[in-house]
């Protein structure tokens, strides 16, 4: 993998073309952070079935209250953000998916993602805030938006994927983080 310094990586619309990488990506992305919350046999299994039928689903309709963008370094996906624009109030826009290629990571990919969706929101909601749903066994990731200036607010119990309650293992719990200022994770 190529260096995605300032030069090195493109962020842009993600098209139904790249549903097969966005899918391996979320797939592997939830097999690394989500053992223990998410069942064995599911993350082993047809998690990556479940969610190339699920991007391809989410990419092939033209929603106007979503945005997914995709982040590319020599023409590998190594992370996208997808944003409902219209999330839950108050909290405003709700960063569905954050996934960054664990070669990626540490290098810049996941803020220059996060700051891309608050343009987003800065752009196509003006004076709403953004959330996201962290696991609450995620701490790296929790560190990630806390260096952010990301606020836990809430926890709530983890929805099931799909709505099927046996791809859970017990009853995990998620986290809200908040930016009441989308504009905080823009570049300096």
């Amino acid at each position: 993998m190529a260096s995605i310094g300032a030069l090195g990586l493109h962020i842009r619309q993600a098209q139904i073309q790249d549903a097969p990488p966005i899918a391996r990506l979320h797939a592997e992305s939830w097999r690394r952070h989500y053992r223990g919350a998410y069942a064995d046999g599911y993350l082993d299994g047809d998690v990556v079935a479940d969610r190339l039928d699920a991007w391809t689903q989410r990419l092939a309709s033209d929603v106007p209250s979503r945005v997914t963008l995709g982040a590319w370094s020599d023409g590998d996906l190594i992370g996208f953000v997808h944003v409902e624009l219209d999330g839950e109030a108050p909290w405003g826009a709700l960063v569905d998916n954050l996934h960054v290629d664990r070669s990626a990571q540490r290098r810049g990919a996941g803020s220059r993602l996060m700051a891309a969706a608050a343009g987003a929101v800065l752009a196509r909601r003006p004076g709403a805030g953004l959330y996201l749903w962290v696991l609450a066994q995620n701490r790296d990731a929790q560190a990630f938006y806390a260096a952010r200036g990301g606020r836990l607010a809430d926890t709530r119990p983890v929805p099931p994927p799909g709505g099927v309650d046996a791809r859970l293992c017990g009853q995990p719990l998620v986290i809200r983080v908040v930016w009441p200022d989308p504009a905080t994770l823009l570049p300096a």
